[in-house]
């Protein structure tokens, strides 16, 4: 019996300034993301051929590369073009995704100091599919609140896009053990502040309500949600709160590039709300989704 072909598998992937065929798309072994998870990354959403947004990542991409003193090698004009390039060489139109990694190169031994670096950053575009279906948007999804925390900034700043994830990764494997889709992290107060790859949200007495952004990453569809709140006439606050208050919210919701919205049914096996999309969320997408087409056509006017 014959398995069904990946349609990722015949992509084409911008490394250091040419397209590869996947298994051509190859990186040292001495390079600093594989060996230490040294560099910064982006996911970007297309949307009707465009990449939604482009500027906001790009903003974040460049922020964190300064934040780590890494080199991109490259200008903001020239990641867009390769952008254009990698999105145009695939056929890319719609329910796809790019993922924009940068480190900071090839190192001479495997150790952490920088001065150890042997020439310029290492740039890679990988583009792939990733269908937006009724089912996701609808379907709640469950979450569990993990034993790992969001950090402060002197330790490792969570504001930061880098390569260095473990504390993420280790509260998605605590939540998959769990039977959950997605890790809740409370920040170093106990307060709830994201989960481990999404932003976290929930709607009390008509009003939405996130973190401070103090212990997590500068989302952009986050940021976005709450301009739409505002514009909207949606009451909206960024604010402390606890796993008391969201067990008795009448919504939850999470927020992230490559799905836009996505409702939460259940967390720590209480049911929130009534377990299913609310009428909240249901706008919010709707608007949101208004959003990231104008954004799409907007560009296609443009190019």
């Amino acid at each position: 019996m014959s398995m069904p072909e990946n349609p990722d598998q015949n992509l084409r992937i911008w490394i250091n300034g040419s397209l590869q065929p996947p298994e051509n798309a190859l990186i040292s072994v001495f390079d600093s993301g594989f060996v230490l998870g040294d560099g910064v990354w982006e996911g970007l959403r297309v949307v009707k051929g465009q990449p939604v947004f482009l500027e906001a990542h790009l903003d974040r991409l460049f922020e964190g590369a300064a934040a780590l003193a890494l080199a991109i090698g490259a200008s903001r004009e020239e990641l867009a073009r390769a952008v254009y390039e990698t999105i145009e060489e695939n056929d890319l139109v719609d329910d796809a995704h790019l993922r924009v990694m940068v480190t900071r190169g090839i190192r001479t031994q495997p150790y952490q100091d920088p001065r150890l670096i042997e020439g310029g950053s290492t740039i890679v575009i990988i583009p792939g599919h990733h269908p937006v279906t009724d089912e996701m948007r609808t379907h709640p999804l469950t979450l569990f609140t993990v034993h790992v925390r969001r950090g402060y900034p002197d330790v490792q700043d969570p504001g930061i896009n880098s390569h260095s994830k473990l504390n993420c990764i280790t509260a998605c494997i605590q939540a998959a053990e769990a039977g959950a889709d997605e890790a809740l992290m409370l920040d170093p107060h106990g307060f709830v502040a994201t989960c481990n790859s999404t932003h976290f949200f929930i709607v009390r007495q008509g009003q939405v309500w996130t973190s401070t952004g103090n212990y997590c990453l500068k989302g952009i569809t986050r940021g976005h949600v709450l301009d739409l709140c505002r514009e909207n006439d949606i009451a909206c606050q960024e604010r402390t709160f606890s796993l008391t208050e969201v067990y008795g919210a009448e919504e939850a919701f999470i927020t992230g590039t490559l799905t836009g919205l996505k409702p939460v049914g259940k967390i720590d096996g209480r049911t929130i709300g009534t377990g299913q999309r609310g009428r909240v969320t249901h706008r919010l997408q709707e608007l949101y989704d208004q959003r990231i087409r104008d954004d799409a056509v907007a560009r296609r006017s443009r190019s």
